[in-house]
């Protein structure tokens, strides 16, 4: 890769990809929803990269790791996110780190990278045990009254309920009270931004539907309880002054941050990225553990062995009492990583040139979309043999997770711009699945087909599992 590029083996016209419409390009041949899957069923036909044309745009597609390795390390100078990622989000209001570039990037990481750290994390811990608590109580009630658990509702309810509280400090209870305006407007909000970025024709910028005037009456009601959310952090800050050295939340550290003499944030700062972590950290989460769940359903000896582990270092435990046990459970780890191997929130990830340059001997004219299958990473079979099946003893080396394995995987991206929330998502997985494997056992619901459907994340289009209490 190069900023001037010496040469060149290819245009990119001249590169394989499937044939192409005029005026729509390659949509026609993707099914709603399998925009992921029908890009790697074109790479294993035409090889590491191809061309695709979303409309009559051509863009560039890098299945292997090894291409798109040097890509990710060359962010946010020689490569930014999609230009319609990035305008999407703005004509949503949900501003942040996730969004910007350059310098005001790297200003807004140090921000958010400051209330995201391993001991705001820890602080949180009691919160987050009594919300997988509240979960547990949930489960055992619905399932000793015979009712159904409808688990993907649950699991989304309790990561945005987490994220909420990390976020903003405000304990919104979206598992017990579903009519909560807040998570309504959220949903909205985020179903929208979903639908507009990965929608071919954005009419939007000529017309507007009844769902984005919707759209953004929401987005203004949560501008609204933002601003309130931070007025009453403040003044919390200021009646326990304590909170300022050690934030107990993300609101905390923003606030703390942005008030600093010779700050360079300010509100918006605050708001935006406050909002961004609601957004990116709730169904990417929920939608890894459902995975997780699905995969364990079908391998009842990992959920002994996982168990096993469990009773050895939680003992009767319902969930997991201290935050140091989530480094003394290597099993429970293991099947972590192994679910994101397989079954990655995001699949892939967009990014674009800012310069002309030559990626793989291709001369790219500069902003040509490009897109990078991350999960190709984990499916390398040199790396994990027989890639297609659930092992987590694949990652156990010497009764330990083997961390050079894990920097093989893409799942939170990579380079400068890795996903500043990726502590904050493994930690709530494995106290979720913890606390299920523990007190639950899984019964797979025979007949039904578990298909990936993505919109903005990769999500199983049901679980059909069902919860017993344990039985041994």
């Amino acid at each position: 890769m190069s900023s001037t590029p010496p040469s060149f083996r290819y245009h990119l016209c001249d590169i394989p990809g499937p044939k192409a419409l005029p005026l729509i390009g390659n949509m026609h041949q993707i099914k709603g929803g399998q925009f992921h899957v029908s890009l790697e069923q074109w790479s294993q036909r035409y090889g590491p990269f191809f061309k695709m044309h979303v409309g009559s745009k051509a863009w560039l597609v890098l299945a292997d790791p090894n291409l798109y390795a040097s890509i990710l390390r060359d962010r946010p100078d020689g490569f930014s996110r999609l230009s319609s990622t990035i305008r999407g989000s703005e004509e949503i209001k949900v501003r942040g780190v996730f969004i910007a570039q350059g310098e005001e990037w790297r200003k807004q990481r140090k921000l958010v990278m400051r209330a995201l750290t391993a001991e705001v994390v820890q602080r949180f811990f009691p919160q987050m045990q009594s919300m997988v608590e509240r979960m547990r109580l949930r489960w055992e009630r619905q399932v000793k009254n015979g009712e159904k658990v409808d688990l993907l509702r649950d699991l989304k309810s309790f990561t945005l309920d987490i994220t909420v509280a990390l976020a903003f400090g405000q304990d919104i209870n979206t598992l017990e009270n579903p009519a909560n305006p807040l998570q309504h407007d959220i949903e909205t909000v985020f179903r929208r931004m979903a639908q507009r970025m990965t929608s071919p024709i954005k009419y939007w910028r000529y017309m507007r539907l009844p769902a984005d005037y919707a759209a953004d009456a929401a987005t203004a009601r949560i501008a609204e309880a933002i601003a309130s959310f931070i007025a009453q952090t403040r003044q919390l800050m200021q009646a326990e002054p304590e909170r300022k050295a050690k934030p107990c939340n993300l609101m905390e550290a923003l606030i703390a941050a942005r008030d600093e003499e010779g700050s360079e944030f300010n509100d918006e700062h605050v708001s935006g990225n406050a909002m961004t972590m609601v957004f990116a950290g709730e169904d990417t989460t929920s939608n890894s553990i459902a995975w997780m769940i699905d995969a364990l359903s079908h391998e009842p000896k990992c959920c002994m062995s996982l168990r096993e582990e469990l009773d050895r270092i939680s003992g009767n435990a319902r969930v997991l009492p201290e935050y140091a046990m989530l480094q003394q459970l290597p099993y429970l780890e293991a099947a972590v990583q192994e679910t994101l191997r397989l079954k990655p929130a995001g699949p892939f990830m967009g990014a674009e040139n800012l310069r002309e340059m030559v990626v793989n001997d291709i001369l790219l004219p500069a902003n040509t979309p490009i897109i990078l299958l991350l999960r190709q990473a984990g499916m390398q079979s040199t790396t994990f043999p027989e890639p297609e099946k659930f092992l987590p003893e694949r990652w156990l080396t010497e009764g330990n997770v083997d961390q050079a394995m894990t920097r093989k995987l893409f799942v939170f991206g990579g380079g400068p711009r890795l996903c500043p929330g990726r502590f904050l998502a493994l930690v709530e997985i494995k106290m979720l699945a913890a606390m299920l494997i523990k007190n639950f056992d899984l019964v797979l619901q025979p007949g039904q087909t578990v298909e990936e459907i993505f919109s903005f994340t990769m999500t199983p289009s049901c679980l059909p599992v069902d919860l017993r209490l344990r039985t041994s």
